[in-house]
């Protein structure tokens, strides 16, 4: 009999209702001793892995878990630890782990940066002068543990040694090939340990290849995965990519490994047609990634068991592997728990759990037949239809926006050059203005009024009587610290796209469906699944407020189109661009009604704008140019003499530049920070001609910065930028930071600002 397995590439961590987070945050906190920690992490761990065996997965990964990120866990593996945290060798403290991440009171984090085109974090290895070692088998003590404990014999997962050398930072390109060929041994000493202890198959996720690569790099990766099949023989390697089609297809299946994983949800049809035209060896297997990994809705049975069908026409069922198109970390755990949602909707969902039963499903249609999994497939079809043909996606008004976006206008009244000069003469700035992200601290006594709140257990005025409360706590703050531009707090918004979301038609939202951003960080993605419409002012009450506390400037405070799309599971069933053009429209209102009651600086933050980049390089500027337009649809219709900023987080800035500039936005501020100051050479080989604050401090990091560190990064950023164009803020939004440290690190920021005014008058004078 031909015999198709199931398989998994990984599952989240983060349990149904974040028990992991929660354990985590308490052994921070000091409130979990270290064995107690531990033991509710291999609790969790184990669940996971026994949810998956009781579901019927063939194939089940093993070290796909992590305590922050699997990133971050293949370097200490080798015992990769930054100098400035004092590691002395041998397997890596849980505490030094953690340091690395998060940062020490005398050692900044390691930089974290976007995992591909996803809203993944990952802490950026640091390889320097470090020499790599083996320190710790991962992959085989989590293995053992799943065998021993539940007698699951699973599928180690190890991200490859390619991908991993190009995540890393530290090293010259040139180097690039030798720096790779360090790591080669100590993977072959993985999979030797892997194969003693009687290990079949092995995912080694290689995800670098779905971007666009050279012909040199395919070559090296041949003569990485031949030194690892001579190093390990009987051990069956799955290649794995996701997340787009792969390059170079011919030279990749030709490999020496035994399985291939593909991408067929995300690759837009190319790894299909290549497939077809250039066939599979004869000697490998092909794991299917048909079920998507990245979103959250029902599968169409039909469709998936045709393209699986098709498939079986040039590979054979016995070498076939169904799985989801990339590790189910980007999905929540379970739709079970969504009670509240309409019927419609939950019925066209699918998140881990639901997709390891489509998964399930479709392996034994292709094992037994189509008939056999017939009543599955027509459910799917129909739960999907119900959605399509529903009210909430058939908006006529949106729509015929939609068609007519020719008559909206998405370019400023006049160029930056004339509304620069327009805003110093409204606003009076000084020299080096300072002023913050957006949101100050979001307290336990802020979450607990809110969930109060929601609960019925504080009336609508009440709660309105407590957000000013915060609102002038925090004016006054500002005040006293002496910043020029003041924000109203965010003490209302639970979330930066949330609170935008429960505020336009066309957006649900869940009750538990949290996903990983990083570390413990989790976020709730809302669910744009029908036509998104404006109903109402979102922000003017707050921001009003704040504006009559203080003869200061308030800026308003708007999640950007792009943002809201890319950090939203987005329906399937319309053009992405679409619905981001529905989301400007929208927000194009709010920009209007914020101007109208006499709010002069309002900023769009687009902090994820560069996530969403395609990882191909030839469909980068389609996407740039969509998400340029989608900015400038929200916020072209103000006056010129109205202040447009933007943030962004984690930026290449450099790749991305000639975009940021079309944005036209007056005022933009990135993150710089954490990745030690990098970014500014981009402007060294760029001219930027619009203001610009880059954050001069990590707000990711408990620890209060020197002043020294502060005062370093402005004058490395003044080296190459014009003073007066230039803003002084930290790197990202205070929500997630102390009060008391919060005040303090401003405080030096402050500092930090005048005492660079006071040098750059006395060089003038």
């Amino acid at each position: 009999m031909n015999t198709v397995k199931s398989s998994n590439l990984g599952y989240p961590r983060i349990g149904e209702k974040r028990e992991w987070k929660q354990a985590l945050e308490q052994f921070w906190a000091g409130k979990l001793e270290k064995e107690e920690f531990l033991k509710q992490i291999e609790e969790i761990r184990l669940q996971h892995l026994q949810k998956q065996h009781e579901q019927g997965i063939d194939l089940i990964p093993v070290g796909d878990f992590s305590l922050y990120d699997h990133v971050l866990d293949t370097a200490v593996m080798f015992g990769l630890v930054p100098k400035r945290f004092e590691y002395s060798g041998g397997k890596v403290s849980l505490e030094t782990y953690f340091n690395i991440a998060r940062g020490t009171t005398g050692a900044v984090a390691s930089e974290m940066t976007k995992w591909f085109n996803t809203n993944y974090h990952y802490i950026v290895p640091e390889l320097g002068e470090a020499v790599p070692a083996l320190v710790e088998n991962r992959p085989l003590q989590f293995y053992k543990e799943a065998k021993q404990k539940l007698n699951i014999a699973g599928k180690p997962v190890i991200l490859g040694p390619v991908t991993f050398v190009k995540l890393s930072k530290g090293y010259q390109k040139s180097e690039f090939k030798t720096v790779v060929n360090q790591f080669v041994p100590l993977y072959a000493d993985i999979l030797r340990e892997l194969q003693q202890e009687g290990v079949e198959w092995v995912q080694i996720d290689e995800p670098i290849l779905a971007t666009t690569i050279s012909k040199e790099e395919i070559a090296l990766f041949n003569e990485v995965y031949q030194a690892l099949h001579e190093a390990a023989p009987n051990i069956k390697v799955i290649l794995q990519t996701y997340f787009e089609s792969i390059e170079h297809y011919e030279e990749v299946i030709s490999l020496p490994v035994q399985g291939i994983g593909l991408d067929f949800v995300h690759d837009a049809g190319q790894n299909l047609a290549a497939l077809k035209q250039y066939g599979f060896p004869q000697d490998k297997v092909l794991a299917v990634g048909v079920i998507d990994g990245r979103n959250i809705w029902r599968a169409n049975l039909d469709d998936k068991f045709s393209v699986l069908a098709e498939i079986t026409e040039i590979v054979s069922k016995d070498r076939l592997i169904v799985q989801p198109s990339s590790s189910l970390l980007h999905v929540p755990v379970t739709v079970k728990n969504e009670e509240a949602l309409d019927e419609i909707l939950t019925g066209a969902l699918a998140f881990a759990d639901e997709k390891l039963h489509e998964i399930v499903v479709l392996t034994k249609g292709l094992q037994e037949g189509k008939e056999t999994i017939q009543t599955e497939i027509t459910a799917s079809v129909e739960a999907i239809k119900a959605l399509n043909q529903s009210s909430v996606r058939n908006n006529t008004e949106v729509q015929k926006a939609i068609r007519s976006l020719h008559t909206y206008k998405a370019d400023r009244q006049a160029p930056f050059s004339v509304r620069q000069g327009l805003q110093e003469e409204a606003f009076e700035l000084p020299l080096l203005p300072t002023t913050t992200i957006g949101s100050f601290p979001q307290t336990q006594e802020v979450r607990k009024q809110r969930l109060k709140w929601r609960k019925g257990e504080l009336t609508n005025a009440e709660y309105k009587t407590y957000i000013k409360a915060e609102i002038k706590k925090w004016i006054d703050i500002q005040e006293e610290l002496g910043l020029d531009v003041f924000v109203h707090g965010e003490f209302e918004r639970t979330d930066m796209v949330e609170y935008f979301g429960e505020k336009l038609a066309g957006f649900q939202f869940t009750k538990f469906a949290w996903v990983q951003s990083y570390g413990s960080r989790c976020v709730k993605p809302p669910l744009i699944y029908g036509d998104v419409s404006y109903q109402e002012p979102m922000t003017v009450a707050e921001t009003v407020y704040a504006q009559s506390l203080t003869d200061k400037p308030v800026k308003g405070m708007l999640t950007g189109p792009i943002t809201i799309l890319n950090w939203s599971f987005v329906r399937d069933d319309i053009p992405r661009y679409d619905v981001a053009n529905q989301i400007a429209l929208a927000l194009r209102k709010e920009v209007e009604s914020l101007e109208e009651n006499g709010i002069r600086m309002i900023q769009v933050d687009e902090p994820a704008i560069r996530e969403g980049l395609p990882l191909k390089q030839e469909k980068k500027q389609s996407y740039l140019g969509a998400a340029v337009y989608a900015f400038k649809l929200a916020t072209a219709s103000v006056q010129n003499d109205t202040q447009i900023h933007t943030h962004m987080c984690y930026s290449d800035f450099k790749n991305i530049i000639d975009a940021i500039k079309a944005l036209d936005a007056d005022v933009i501020s990135i993150e710089t920070s954490k990745s030690h100051g990098e970014l500014i050479h981009a402007f060294e080989e760029n001219t930027y001609d619009k203001g610009i604050g880059l954050g001069v401090y990590d707000i990711h990091s408990p620890r209060v910065p020197k002043l020294e560190e502060l005062t370093r990064n402005i004058d490395r950023a003044l080296q190459v930028l014009d003073p007066k164009l230039f803003w002084i803020n930290p790197d990202c939004g205070l929500k997630t930071r102390g009060i008391d440290e919060t005040v303090a690190a401003l405080k030096v920021m402050v500092e930090a600002a005048e005492q660079t005014r006071e040098k750059l008058l006395v060089k003038k004078g």
